[in-house]
């Protein structure tokens, strides 16, 4: 049992009061409850259903938790509630769950992305629980005059042995809520989890399959309008006029004007897109006439200039050049083919690699390349807003609503307090919702308008606006002694408008002559956070090579990558390495013996793949087969090390998600651009997996340990490029080197 201080930092400290109608509430950050009868929620005091707190414990014993972070799918909002509510004590078959606004006065990082939601939460949430458990204990002590010592908790009851009394936590809910809250807790041993550890269903499950209301295009307001976008057809335009006297005119239609997003002086966050801030709003009363007026809107388009943006970033304030003119996919190919022959900024260098090349036995070299990816949410972009003079009200999709917050104020002309965002759930999210441009758009539209309205993307909108995975490229050289001894190892990697290269990753660390270079291009092509950024390439593009090394070597693939581990565990080269090689030899281990690595069915292709990043280790064994001269993933075998599994059940359909997903982004995930316009608006020609694609069967094992929780939404995703790869070239004998790799399967291998 640890014992950790309940002020956990400036803004997040733990709070008690009272209800008004009796009872106690806890707050920092969240809430859940005990779940009552139809009867017994009617007579709640109104004031429990006011979710702004952490734990509310009504003195009818009604316990709230809140989940406070968006949900789009990774399954926050049952998940973090399941640790407040084992610290807390109570029992998960009587908790209900309640969504969270955005309030960050009162939550701490309320955000959902990069894999960091559990592991940020881990602590806050068990304080809080653990506190809120030692104040009722106490309460209980103070009224049966006995040590608090000796009073024990279970399932939302005290229990005092000796005397034999008991009590449910809401008869002393009122008297908790007056006492001082302790300075210290002391959480629980994790052998006795009774939540956390086992799986739970999903909190919003029932309302999922039966269809309620939950996403902001579910939103209907009495006088709510309609309103959609016209962008520039394609990258590099902005609006050069608008004839608007032909749609004005048309059934249903309030008004058709343009609008900017940014205001000329604004001082952008990193979350401000670049993406079109010049656009045309189509306002009317129902969806049907505004898509017909979008439709016959006639406007014209010139191009934009080099623009110079002030943007204040994680690494500070820079001035970043947005380049004007239409750009495309063979001009941004030739660049980057060019620019990877120029010299690179240097980001680590071990050893003399260029001697170890020099005196090398072999020398292999190799060169991977991966196009811009567009998310694809199942629910296109959307939003509610209502904009008055006194206050706005939003309700969309948002990862992170802080980050928006200042472009909505500043857009506005209001201050952040008089603005409400209320967290609808996602259709997805996969990064592109931590951008939220479409709610400025929504809000803009609505205080021009005076009325609430719904605004919304189609498809065709959603795929051709922008914020798409970057495109990359990485060269990799690797140096074998006469022994087959890996000895030199160097990757040079670049993209628009990043590299890719992770420097202090694997197998820096492992190899004594190592050298990491990057490079990147500037482009008006907007990019933004993608599933796992940059991982989603290099880890392909790394593991691809690994496992040609391993071949060049004569070494079984994976005990090639235990070797360098081995080497990296034992006499680590640099102070930098970023991986634990013990944890990450762990799950190749494990991988090994679930998928019977030396027992391959005949009839298999087999191609494996390890990563770590976000924090955790994954490793993959990925079994195709050849189907009517065709490739069939047959299954995939993972493990996973992420620390301690809070809702296992949760944990393997995220992972199995992670999978699909990037099976099918390996063999056809692709955006292009000719002349500035992408190439694909619609599933009919941007190619998604199908259903007849997905593995027969996927395997989700984890590493059993005490480790606190990390990231598990992305990890599992990067390593399947490298697994799909390696396992074509078993089947196929050739090497892919470019995604989607459909581009080099011939015809007769993939009628697809």
């Amino acid at each position: 049992m640890s014992t950790v201080k309940t002020t956990l930092n400036r803004r997040s400290f733990l709070k008690a009061s009272a209800l008004a109608g009796g009872g106690m509430m806890l707050s920092f950050s969240w809430l859940a409850g005990c779940k009552p009868t139809k009867e017994e929620t009617l007579a709640m005091p109104k004031e429990w259903f006011e979710l702004n707190s952490y734990i509310k414990i009504g003195n009818n014993g009604v316990v709230t938790l809140m989940s406070a972070n968006p949900e789009f799918g990774s399954n926050v909002k049952t998940s973090m509630p399941m640790i407040l509510a084992d610290e807390l004590d109570v029992d998960w078959e009587n908790v209900i769950v309640k969504q969270a606004d955005f309030y960050p006065q009162r939550f701490d990082r309320q955000f959902t992305g990069g894999s960091q939601g559990i592991r940020r939460g881990w602590e806050p949430l068990r304080t809080a629980g653990a506190t809120a458990r030692q104040m009722l204990v106490m309460a209980a002590a103070k009224n049966w005059k006995v040590p608090g010592e000796e009073i024990t908790t279970e399932a939302g009851t005290l229990h005092h042995k000796s005397s034999g009394k008991k009590a449910g936590y809401g008869e002393v809910a009122s008297l908790a809520a007056t006492l001082d809250i302790p300075e210290e807790v002391k959480l629980k041993e994790i052998k006795d989890f009774k939540v956390i550890g086992h799986s739970k269903k999903n909190v919003e499950g029932q309302n999922i399959v039966t269809g309620k209301p939950m996403f902001a295009m579910d939103r209907d307001e009495e006088d709510m309008l309609i309103a959609m976008i016209a962008h520039p057809p394609a990258f590099g335009l902005k609006v050069k006029s608008v004839d608007t006297s032909s749609v004005k005119n048309m059934p249903g239609i309030k008004d058709v004007f343009t609008f900017t997003t940014l205001k000329d002086d604004y001082e952008r966050n990193g979350f401000d897109t670049t993406t079109f801030t010049e656009l045309i709003a189509i306002v009317g009363n129902t969806t049907w006439e505004v898509m017909n007026a979008k439709k016959a809107l006639k406007a014209e388009w010139q191009e934009t200039p080099d623009k110079e943006v002030v943007v204040q970033g994680w690494q500070g304030k820079e001035k970043v050049l947005i380049p004007g003119g239409i750009e495309s996919t063979d001009g941004h190919k030739a660049q980057m083919e060019a620019t990877a022959k120029k010299q690179a900024q240097e980001l680590r260098k071990d050893g003399d690699p260029e001697k170890a090349f020099a005196n090398a036995a072999k020398v292999i070299e190799r060169t991977y390349s991966a196009p811009y990816l567009a998310h694809n949410c199942m629910e296109p972009v959307n939003c509610f807003a209502h904009v008055t003079k006194d206050k706005a009200e939003i309700y969309g999709p948002i990862q992170a609503p802080e980050f928006i917050m200042q472009a909505l104020s500043a857009r506005l002309g209001m201050p952040r307090e008089k603005i409400q965002i209320n967290l609808a759930r996602m259709g997805g999210g996969f990064g592109q919702r931590a951008y939220g441009h479409h709610m400025v758009e929504a809000a803009v539209i609505s205080q021009k308008m005076n009325a609430p309205v719904k605004m919304m993307y189609t498809r065709e909108d959603d795929m051709s606006y922008g914020i798409y995975r970057p495109t990359y490229t990485a060269t990799y050289r690797a140096a074998l002694d006469e022994n087959n001894n890996l000895i030199a190892f160097h990757v040079k990697g670049g993209g628009i408008p990043e590299h890719p290269v992770a420097a202090n990753r694997f197998p820096a660390g492992a190899v004594d002559h190592y050298l990491a270079e990057g490079w990147a291009l500037k482009s008006n092509i907007t990019i933004g956070a993608f599933r796992a950024p940059r991982s989603n390439f290099i880890a392909g593009a790394e593991q691809s090579f690994l496992d040609e090394v391993a071949e060049l070597a004569g070494k079984d693939p994976i005990d090639f990558r235990l070797e360098l581990l081995e080497r990296a565990k034992n006499n680590p080269v640099g102070e930098n390495n970023d991986y634990d090689p013990e944890r990450y030899a762990g799950v190749l281990k494990l991988v090994k013996e679930k998928s019977k690595w030396n027992e391959k069915p005949a009839d298999v292709h087999r191609g494996v793949s390890a990563y770590f990043c976000h924090n955790s280790y994954v490793a993959e064994v990925l079994d195709l087969k050849m189907v009517d001269n065709m490739p069939k993933v047959e299954k995939v075998y993972a493990a996973v090390d992420c620390g301690i599994v809070v809702n296992p059940d949760a944990a393997k359909n995220m992972g199995e998600g992670a999978i699909v997903d990037g099976i099918g982004n390996a063999f056809f995930g692709e955006m292009t651009f000719v002349d500035g316009v992408p190439q694909k608006k619609n599933f009919d020609q941007y190619r998604m997996i199908r259903q007849k694609e997905v593995p027969e069967s996927i395997e989700v094992h984890f590493v059993q340990n005490e480790h606190d929780p990390t990231g598990l939404g992305e990890p599992l995703f990067p390593p399947v490029f490298a697994a799909v790869a390696n396992a074509l070239y078993k089947a196929t004998g050739k090497r892919f080197y470019n995604q989607p790799f459909v581009q080099d399967l011939q015809t007769s291998e993939l009628q697809m």
